[in-house]
């Protein structure tokens, strides 16, 4: 889970689905793109919001990816809740090993914390202090989506922005 970067006020009259990237997101998300790279993360999917700056921020990240990972771009990530979430992660295919999914808070740091019931203390503690743009949590699930629930999941990696600078 990837909660877009930082993203940039300048224009208080812009949309809000329009904001794009500010200069610090866009520096964040070439640390997150190599980080990415470094821990080998390759999804079978990325589920993305069409936001302007969650796209940047996949868009950003990308070629730290496999090439080609495919990417669908979900109106429904850009105002869902934790419960919205699951919901669409329990219509994945099975063939679906991993996925990616670039949105916002306060839904995707809910939906962290509500799959989230194992993992390294110091990451959950992180995790449960503050989810803040540019993080990106690991999880790992043993059911299929379709059975994927609530307390299911470990948290096998969070970083932020600032620890990869």
């Amino acid at each position: 889970m990837l909660r877009h970067a930082k993203s940039s006020w300048d224009d208080p009259n812009q949309a809000d689905l329009r904001r794009p990237l500010a200069p610090r997101g866009r520096k964040a998300v070439k640390a997150l793109e190599r980080h990415v790279r470094a821990m080998d993360i390759a999804p079978d999917l990325v589920l993305c919001s069409p936001a302007v700056r969650a796209v940047q921020t996949w868009e950003g990240v990308s070629p730290g990816l496999p090439p080609g990972t495919p990417v669908e771009l979900d109106e429904a990530i850009y105002v869902a809740g934790a419960g919205d979430l699951l919901g669409r992660l329990r219509r994945l295919p099975n063939e679906i090993d991993s996925v990616l999914v670039v949105g916002h808070n306060p839904g995707l740091e809910a939906l962290a914390l509500g799959l989230v019931a194992a993992g390294d203390a110091r990451l959950l503690t992180r995790l449960e202090t503050k989810f803040p743009t540019g993080a990106l949590a690991s999880l790992e699930v043993a059911a299929t989506w379709r059975d994927l629930r609530w307390g299911t999941a470990t948290l096998v990696d969070y970083v932020v922005p600032c620890d990869l600078a």
